[in-house]
């Protein structure tokens, strides 16, 4: 199936259900709908990074910290964390993803709601190639310069998240 008739579910500013549309639809109409956001630490902590592939509907060849993607209708946050996490690493029988924070991401791109996952994963990753151009696991201190210095053309959303989630482990403690 194209990617751009998937269903998705249309949601208000509260993430309140109000409709469905295909993603295409939504993408092109700017609607309200439901992200999730995965960081990714291999046994030694570094962060899953990768580049997307050049065909991506949104933000394409641009790089990103975080595995995830949009929810199908009738979908819930927790299902679609581990389903998108296990899809784009190309593994099976990966930890439920830990929920971290959600917020209503409006920026480049459109607006979505946002739920920050977490999960560690030990397993040998074997990225979709259809979603993932290049892939390392990158040391914290690494993904931080990057972030800062702006070297890397970063998914604006996953900078977003990036930083939000950064705030929050500091106010957290």
């Amino acid at each position: 199936m194209d990617p751009a008739d998937e269903v998705l579910d249309v949601v208000d500013r509260e993430d309140r259900v109000t409709g469905r549309a295909r993603r295409g639809e939504v993408y092109a109409r700017g609607l309200l709908h439901r992200c999730v956001f995965v960081r990714v630490r291999d046994p030694e902590g570094r962060i899953f990074v990768h580049r997307r592939t050049a065909s991506k509907l949104v933000f394409p060849s641009r790089y990103d910290m975080f595995v995830g993607g949009v929810l199908g209708a009738g979908e819930d946050y927790a299902s679609a964390a581990l389903r998108e996490a296990e899809e784009e690493l190309g593994v099976s029988g990966l930890a439920q993803p830990v929920p971290v924070l959600k917020f209503l991401y409006e920026g480049e791109g459109g607006a979505w709601w946002s739920y920050v996952h977490e999960v560690r994963c030990d397993l040998p990753v074997r990225p979709q190639v259809s979603e993932v151009d290049w892939y390392a696991f990158v040391d914290e201190a690494e993904v931080a310069r990057r972030a800062a210095d702006g070297s890397w053309p970063w998914v604006p959303d996953g900078l977003e998240a990036y930083r939000r989630l950064e705030e929050h482990r500091r106010v957290e403690g």
